[in-house]
């Protein structure tokens, strides 16, 4: 069957015909096939040069020669084993030894889990309730962080089923605002048990922090006895090898992970200080646990891609980034469009703007429909990028100079198309 084809069929099994709503589009989207280094293709046989790389944790490209090996290695000896493997002491020691907030690490099955079990440490640390999380930001789809945004008041949930109650203790302020968080602390200081934050907001498009707010966010909860904790689901292994926090030379009290951590298999981690980690079970009375947590095929194909993330490859990667960055900064220059040309590293996100984009108010402000519009000729160009204004595209190491100009060129024809 052709896409459309299962996509009617799919709406009969599953809720949408999708198993995540990020990946609905009209009129339908296309059925993947297969994956291949930098490229996917679908099911009637068309191929793409991928930028959504499953929203970020193929870094690698798809099917890794020596990720498909250590997985094709690992699952001869068994899938799961509900005890403890060597392995997942080699990757606690590497993810010690690259990120500088960690100490012990305790893994999970995704993002979403380390970053619910992340505010509930700090929680049982801090002996507070209220957690702070910046607009727009998404820290998965869970009760505490599934809110609306709010201006430094409690927010209400996003989501129907979600009970008042559960966010009632969740405050939420303007991303890059130093004077929201200096107001917000002042009043509910004392009852704030952390702040969470994306440290490049990876899920309104592609926000870095302004110069100076990261520094001032760790002095400020410093003082005020708040953990800071960094979401770098997105930006883990990315940014550098030791993540945002190295990157931005800031160190939080807690890191969550996801995404890259498990080299394209489900995993996620929260890690940080051993003062704090060691509150959690069986050490201490915060729970965390899961039958999959620690999964050897996971924790194996994620040694393995830490095994290939060193200097060399953060200098290779970064390079394909600016290289692409710089074309359509020069397309957009030489079309004589207002657009923002954004990211860093490995990320990048053009959003249909006139004015630079500083938080999710500026984001939301942009031209959706355009930029769906802009996705669908990229498709036609056989370029794959989120179908959304609000996700970051990626680049892979498997990324040819070849593919970044057939991109430029398509993201070229793309912008004529649109504002033609």
């Amino acid at each position: 069957m052709n896409s459309k084809d299962l996509f009617n069929e799919s709406k009969k099994y599953l809720p949408g015909g999708v198993s995540s709503p990020v990946r609905a589009y009209k009129p339908y989207p296309f059925f993947v096939k297969k994956g291949f280094g930098s490229k996917i293709e679908d099911v009637e046989g068309n191929q793409y040069i991928d930028y959504c790389l499953a929203y970020g944790p193929l870094i690698l490209g798809h099917a890794h020669e020596k990720i498909t090996s250590k997985i094709q290695e690992t699952i001869e000896d068994g899938t799961t084993f509900g005890a403890p493997s060597e392995s997942e002491i080699t990757l606690a020691k590497e993810v010690v030894k690259r990120v500088p907030c960690v100490d012990m690490i305790r893994f999970t099955n995704s993002g979403t889990e380390a970053t619910m079990s992340a505010i509930r440490l700090a929680r049982g640390f801090t002996s507070r309730n209220k957690i702070v999380k910046f607009e727009g930001a998404y820290h998965g789809a869970h009760d505490y962080c599934l809110v609306k945004s709010g201006s430094g008041a409690a927010t209400l949930p996003d989501s129907l089923g979600i009970p008042e109650d559960t966010t009632k203790n969740t405050l939420s302020v303007p991303f890059n605002d130093e004077e929201a968080i200096t107001e917000l602390i002042d009043k509910e200081g004392e009852n704030i048990a952390c702040i969470i934050m994306e440290v490049v907001m990876g899920n309104i498009g592609c926000v870095e922090p302004k110069d100076g707010f990261l520094e001032f966010l760790r002095k400020i909860t410093k003082e005020n006895g708040i953990l800071l904790i960094f979401d770098e689901v997105i930006t883990g292994f990315r940014l550098s090898s030791g993540g945002a926090q190295e990157y931005y030379n800031v160190i939080p009290d807690l890191v969550t992970f996801g995404k890259i951590i498990g080299g394209g298999y489900p995993m996620g981690a929260l890690a940080g200080k051993q003062e704090i980690m060691e509150m959690i079970a069986p050490n201490g009375a915060v729970y965390q646990a899961g039958t999959f947590n620690g999964n050897p095929v996971s924790v194996n194909a994620g040694i393995a891609t830490l095994n290939i993330l060193d200097n060399n490859f953060y200098n290779e990667i970064n390079k394909k980034g600016d290289y692409l960055r710089n074309n359509i900064k020069d397309i957009i220059e030489d079309l004589s469009l207002n657009l923002q040309s954004v990211g860093l590293s490995s990320m990048f996100q053009i959003y249909f703007n006139d004015k630079e984009v500083l938080n999710y108010s500026d984001a939301k402000a942009s031209d959706s429909d355009k930029f769906f519009n802009y996705f669908k000729e990229l498709l036609k160009n056989n370029v794959f990028i989120p179908p959304s204004q609000f996700e970051s595209n990626f680049i892979s190491i498997k990324h040819s100079k070849e593919d970044l100009d057939l991109t430029s060129d398509a993201i070229e024809k793309s912008l004529k198309n649109v504002f033609k």
